[in-house]
């Protein structure tokens, strides 16, 4: 894509700033400039005409259908805006769409995502000129403060991700966040179609994309369909009134997911979830008007083509308009029908939880036509099943044992995301206090459960947080060996404790093997009730099978192998992953305190 030439005298800003041939969604231009909307509109090439045109709330923008005709071919097409026998002429580029752009396969339950907030993960050379209208700059000890990690930064670890099993990248927001302060999240837009120039430009992003494509892994972005920034260029000069919801008092939202979906709610009790700020300095959008919405899925749909995306990760998807959210959703699978989008639905409770599988539709009549949701219910489980692994029905095992039982409630548990932990929550090995047990017992039920694992960055080391009390910015810590002055580079092995590395090698040994597991990736799920501080679940197809046993015990635990005749049936022998060594089934075999086992199982044929 050039770069957006000087339109001359009023025109600032034309957006998307370029689009494609052979595109299925419907291209709207968004032009800004001083009383651009009292302007008319023309078009120059006959392949490329003008539908309707929209003036706006504000004088300053209009909006415009543009027709792209099949015949149209790649290049720059010339508009002429006219008023008062005055013109003024500006080219649009249509890019030639990539072969097969729309049939692009994405990310599922045979890949590992590896989440990666780029302020915090490793810092490369970055030759894009920070502009002085930038707020804020970096500060590496202010917990809040920007620490300089970019988006070369990754690019320059692709090795390490490659080598520990990962599969897919996962980018917290790398658009411009211009807040004067905490900006370095991302979540806060104040551009949709500007790289921050401190993590790099829109180029260098799509030449990670394109370098991770080398590598064999996949990238998903980060989208914020629910609000943007109080410093996004738009909220000095609003298009509509209604671009944002603005209320004039309780304009934080109440953050209840459940309002969204009780049959027994209060109307205002529902217009306050999802109308009310995320926070204060996060203004609501208005996804549910058409210019709004039409906006949204033309930004997504931009940032897919233009850097050979494969999938989307949705950030508070439930807090939208729910009917606009699933129109949104819709239309990016009409663009890439086998695209995945997985999204944010944060709730403790598997029924709520489901209500946003886009695979069925609800009792009220709602599809979020979602294909993949983030399994909160699970990761909660495990978290406290493992941190408190008492035997009672309401602890340790049973947890997990209940969470999983709750599968009948998904079209397809293969689909859901489930993690340990993430940027918005504590890290898991704080909540287990550091126990290399229980780390490594969290490490394999995340590389064999159903789902599309996610490994947060940092925790196949185990990281915890430099502060707790901190909140986010405690566990959103910088990754040893991304900067020059680390004494430790933990992307290169050195510096490691034996603890450390311990829980890598688990790690990095389960993700390699589960490249190649049919089973974990596709097949079925049967487990067995919890005994004790012990769970036993398979996963398996008709031509494979994986056992995996999970001692959390203070004592060791000899399998009980008749127990598991209903899944061991036909195999003789197996190889524990773990350990390497070979396994017979009725010979007695003991589990040490707080071990694991994954079995795979070999036909022998007889």
């Amino acid at each position: 894509m050039k770069e957006i030439p000087n339109y001359e005298l009023n025109i600032e800003r034309i957006e998307p700033p370029c689009w494609w041939t052979g595109m299925v969604t419907p291209l709207q231009l968004m032009i800004y400039g001083e009383n651009v909307g009292s302007y008319a509109l023309e078009s120059v090439n006959s392949n490329v005409t003008i539908g309707e045109i929209y003036p706006a709330d504000s004088p300053n923008y209009l909006f415009a259908d543009i027709e792209i005709s099949p015949a149209a071919e790649a290049g720059l097409y010339e508009f002429i805006l006219k008023k008062d026998g005055r013109s003024i002429s500006f080219k649009y580029e249509i890019l030639e769409r990539s072969e097969k752009s729309a049939l692009r396969k994405s990310y599922d339950s045979s890949d590992v995502i590896y989440l990666i907030m780029p302020d915090r993960f490793a810092r490369g050379a970055n030759n894009q000129e920070v502009p002085t209208d930038i707020a804020e700059a970096e500060d590496r000890t202010d917990a809040l403060g920007r620490h300089g990690g970019n988006l070369q930064g990754i690019i320059d670890h692709l090795n390490y991700l490659e080598q520990l099993g990962v599969t897919t990248l996962w980018i917290t927001p790398f658009q411009l966040d211009n807040e004067h302060k905490a900006s370095y999240h991302g979540y806060a837009c104040a551009d949709y179609y500007q790289t921050d120039p401190r993590y790099g430009n829109n180029e260098l992003y799509r030449q990670l994309v394109e370098k991770a494509h080398k590598k064999g892994l996949k990238v998903i972005m980060d989208v914020v369909l629910n609000h943007c920034g109080m410093a996004h260029w738009w909220m000095k000069d609003l298009p509509f009134k209604n671009w944002v919801h603005i209320r004039q008092k309780d304009i934080t939202s109440t953050y209840r997911l459940v309002s969204i979906i009780d049959p027994n709610l209060s109307s205002e009790d529902m217009k306050r979830t999802i109308d009310g700020w995320f926070d204060k300095n996060m203004p609501d959008i208005g996804l549910e008007y058409p210019f709004v919405l039409q906006y949204f899925i033309q930004v997504y749909v931009w940032w897919m083509e233009w850097a050979g995306l494969d999938g989307l990760r949705v950030d508070t998807f439930p807090y939208n308009d729910k009917y606009a959210a699933a129109k949104w959703t819709k239309a990016l699978k009409e663009e890439y029908p086998n695209i995945n989008i997985v999204a944010e639905c944060w709730h403790s409770s598997p029924a709520i939880v489901s209500y946003w599988d886009g695979k069925k539709v609800n009792p009220d009549g709602y599809c979020s036509n979602l294909p993949s949701i983030m399994d909160f219910p699970l990761q909660e489980a495990i978290n406290a099943g493992l941190k408190d692994p008492r035997s009672e029905w309401d602890a340790g095992m049973n947890l997990i044992y209940e969470a999983v039982a709750h599968d009948f409630l998904y079209t397809d548990p293969r689909s859901l995301m489930i993690f340990l932990d993430n940027h918005d929550i504590p890290r898991f090995d704080d909540n287990v206090e550091g126990n290399i047990g229980k780390i490594k017992a969290g490490f394999t039920m995340l590389a064999t459960m159903r789902g599309i694992p996610q490994i947060y960055y940092g925790t196949e080391f185990g990281f915890r947080s430099n502060n707790l009390a901190a909140g986010d910015s405690g566990h959103r810590i910088d990754f040893p060996g991304g900067w020059n002055d680390d004494k430790k580079d933990f992307f290169a092995g050195k510096g490691l404790s034996p603890e450390e590395r311990d829980i890598y090698e688990h790690a990095r040994k389960l993700f390699n093997w589960r490249r190649n597991s049919e089973a974990v990736h596709y097949g079925n799920t049967m487990h067995f009730l919890p005994d004790g501080a012990t769970y036993c679940y398979f996963r398996y197809t008709a031509d494979n099978s994986v056992m995996i046993f999970i001692n959390a015990s203070e004592k060791p635990v000899a399998i009980d192998w008749e127990r598991f005749v209903e899944r061991t049936r036909g195999y003789r022998k197996g190889i524990d992953i773990i350990s390497g060594n070979q396994i017979e089934i009725g010979v007695e075999y003991v589990v040490e305190p707080r071990t694991n086992m994954v079995i795979e199982f070999q036909n022998t044929g007889q």
